[in-house]
């Protein structure tokens, strides 16, 4: 009688399989970064996955009011669900020649990586699929549309897309996601227990004065001299009333008032917008009632008045410990010299926070940039033009995945 064993190493079949999906997801990533899609329609990607999925007999169900894929594969015996989640979308960017498999959409492209994230999950799908019937429980693969900004994760779970794609399954104890990091050495796997990466909000607020002459400034109501107080403001409040260990980064990105022409008008309005971040949801909504209090307080001490418009992004991602210790040894067996510990987090957001709030699990970091690049200096960064990915880095991602599998269900050995 064959016994479950709690997961197992690299056999040689699992490692050729695990060759061969490397292989596979190469292939993939070329296919994928040739047609990038922005937000939350996105009939190519999707297509291009339920066909991988289909040829590996892999069940799926598609959003209704997004292009969202669920792949479900069920092991040979009842166990736990663990959910494996990649993102979709790419960004409006327009990509420069140098690339042999660019983007065939101009205006679109893959810059984020998230074309490493798609093939990396369907490498692992391959992986797992030959070997269904070596683990007990049953793998949820999340394909999401509208990580960058779209709230693409949030989406899903409102239409319960998870729920019905796992039907006679049992609800998702643990989950994993991956996403490339130009910073690390392409194919370390990096990683934290706790906050990952930050919350992440936007705020505008308008100073509305009466306009005037320049040369008659005591008949008007002036709003830029208040902007600029409010700048400061912003910024001492930030830094004289925020605990030391539990940060928040205030960067006011836009300001704006008056007129480019020459001319002597005093605008009747001033403006500023930025992006607030915080780990501490406590801390996130009294930066928010700060800004508001400050814009109100600075406007009416100039006799103006003040609009303000907070607009909440992603949650803090904050990783479970329980979930990452458990599959820290197999990951360091799968992984030999890749795995990195994260002394401190991101001030960067994913909305994958969303599913960390309803499923513990973990979000983790693949270095992705080529060595001579990394070896020359500041590497281009996500969201660049220039950025590079290297396709080496996809064997972590495919191994990875695996391992978390293994960590979290039952295995029996080959």
């Amino acid at each position: 009688m064959t016994h479950a064993t709690e997961a197992p190493g690299v056999d040689d079949r699992l490692a050729a399989s695990v060759e061969r999906a490397h292989a596979h997801a190469v292939r993939l990533r070329h296919e994928l970064h040739r047609i990038p899609e922005v937000g939350l329609d996105l009939p190519l990607t999707q297509a291009v996955i339920r066909r991988e999925l289909d040829a590996l007999g892999v069940p799926c169900t598609v959003g209704r009011g997004l292009t969202s894929v669920v792949g479900v594969i069920r092991g040979g015996a009842p166990g736990p669900t663990v959910l494996l989640r990649a993102d979709m979308d790419a960004l409006p960017i327009l990509e420069p020649d140098g690339c042999e498999f660019a983007s065939e959409r101009p205006g679109s492209m893959h810059a984020c990586g998230h074309d490493l994230h798609m093939a990396g999950l369907l490498g692992a799908a391959r992986v797992l699929a030959e070997h269904r019937e070596r683990f007990a429980g049953t793998v949820l693969l999340m394909f999401q549309p509208g990580e960058e900004g779209f709230h693409g994760a949030r989406l899903m779970l409102e239409e319960e897309v998870l729920a019905a794609a796992g039907a006679g399954a049992a609800a998702p104890t643990a989950s994993f996601a991956m996403h490339c990091n130009p910073w690390y050495p392409s194919g370390t796997l990096n990683t934290r227990t706790g906050p990952i990466l930050a919350a992440n909000d936007r705020f505008g607020v308008v100073l509305h004065g009466t306009a005037g002459h320049g040369s008659a400034p005591h008949a008007a109501n002036d709003p830029i001299p208040a902007l600029g107080e409010l700048i400061g403001a912003l910024q001492a409040r930030i830094a004289r009333h925020t605990p030391p260990f539990d940060p928040v980064v205030l960067s006011i990105l836009r300001v704006e008032a008056g007129v480019a022409t020459g001319g002597a008008a005093i605008p009747d309005r001033a403006e500023l917008s930025g992006t607030m971040r915080t780990f501490d949801a406590a801390l996130r909504r009294e930066t928010h009632r700060a800004i508001e209090r400050i814009a109100h307080g600075i406007a009416s001490a100039h006799g103006l008045t003040a609009t303000c418009e907070i607009e909440p992004g992603y949650p803090a991602t904050v990783n479970d410990g329980a979930v990452r210790e458990r599959a820290l040894p197999v990951w360091q067996e799968w992984l030999p010299g890749r795995l990195r510990t994260l002394e401190h987090p991101l001030m960067g957001s994913e909305d994958f926070s969303y599913v960390l709030q309803q499923v513990p699990g973990v979000l983790a970091f693949v270095g992705t940039t080529p060595s001579a690049l990394l070896d020359a200096g500041t590497p281009p960064d996500n969201h660049s033009d220039l950025v590079r990915y290297d396709d080496a880095a996809l064997d972590t991602f495919v191994r990875a995945h695996v391992a978390f599998v293994a960590a979290h269900l039952a295995m029996v050995p080959a």
